[in-house]
């Protein structure tokens, strides 16, 4: 960690969250989510002061249920000046519907490791990297922005460590080769610890310091927010979270939620970076979730409240304190 008090403190440095939980939060619910409730949470972070919204996912309604009301939903939010409006998609047609819906960046999902690549989207790396492909083709023009999230690039639940050099590699071929503007790295099942986001992160950026590099964790093993830490003092400012903490992996057994929006906001703001967010109002579209989706959620802050959020004084605390006194 950086030494510089300033430093160590935030000094009003700005970090952009982008939240995830509409997206890869609700599509690892059973319980549909009504079309005119997600419309609401994705306006309420909105209006939070979120960098980024993954408002839905372009997949085959087959696959996940839990989406296929994505072309209404991206085009019934009530956009916000700012915030960048993004997309799963995974193929050309995907890409077509999310355009018509006015996505402003398409985000495209592969593998690190050639286990889960397979397991996750019965391709091989080399035939996702193919398909990929296509769809940047096939945007060319259209002013839409391209992403490239690679799963798994801390470890794989059935390969173990993926390394290093592979996974720049495979972000050197879609910045270099296919001209993406961002590349998300993600934790896929919570296997990344502080040392090895901090170099992944230091190595990504010697290589394209002008690449727009997100760090998605989980928090399956408890570490995602030290991870998030990590890897802010090592060059990074972009990060996914899903608020409540919602979210997982279906092909990676016990990858339990997202690192949770509101706690990243609520730590980050205590050591003084500025997010952007007001975390009141994710606080509010955090809570709603409960109801929605028809259980608990991860988040703490939820449970806990703020730091400073205090508690009323005991109703007898005066008489207390004069018997105190008195024995004195």
């Amino acid at each position: 960690m950086n030494k510089n008090n300033d430093l160590w403190q935030g000094a009003g440095r700005r970090i952009h969250m982008q939240e995830v939980g509409t997206r890869d939060g609700l599509q690892a619910e059973s319980t549909f989510v009504p079309t005119e409730d997600k419309i609401a949470l994705v306006n309420a972070l909105s209006d939070a002061g979120l960098a980024k919204i993954e408002v839905t996912s372009f997949v085959s309604p087959k696959a996940i249920p839990a989406l296929r009301d994505a072309e209404q939903v991206l085009r019934e939010i009530r956009r916000v000046p700012g915030v960048v409006y993004t997309a799963l998609v995974p193929n050309v047609r995907g890409a077509e519907r999310a355009i018509e819906s006015k996505a402003d960046e398409l985000n495209l999902v592969m593998s690190a490791s050639e286990s889960h690549n397979l397991s996750n989207l019965r391709m091989t790396r080399e035939q996702s990297y193919a398909g990929l492909a296509d769809v940047v083709k096939a945007v060319q023009g259209t002013g839409v922005a391209i992403n490239v999230s690679l799963s798994c690039t801390f470890g794989c639940p059935m390969e173990g460590d993926v390394p290093v050099p592979v996974v720049l590699e495979w972000c050197r071929r879609y910045i270099e080769e296919l001209g993406a503007g961002g590349v998300t790295l993600c934790d896929t099942t919570g296997m990344a610890y502080p040392t090895q986001v901090a170099q992944l992160t230091q190595a990504f950026r010697v290589r394209w310091p002008a690449a727009e590099l997100t760090l998605h964790f989980h928090n399956t093993r408890g570490m995602g927010l030290a991870n998030v830490i990590a890897a802010i003092d090592a060059g990074a400012d972009r990060f996914d979270a899903s608020f409540g903490g919602i979210g997982g992996c279906p092909y990676a057994p016990g990858a339990s939620g997202n690192v949770c929006t509101e706690e990243v906001v609520h730590a980050l703001a205590l050591m003084g970076y500025d997010t952007g967010v007001d975390l009141p109002r994710l606080l509010t579209a955090a809570g709603q979730l409960p109801a929605l989706i028809g259980h608990d959620v991860p988040s703490q802050i939820l449970k806990a409240g703020r730091r400073l959020d205090l508690h009323p004084l005991p109703k007898d605390f005066a008489e207390m304190a004069q018997r105190a006194a008195a024995r004195e």
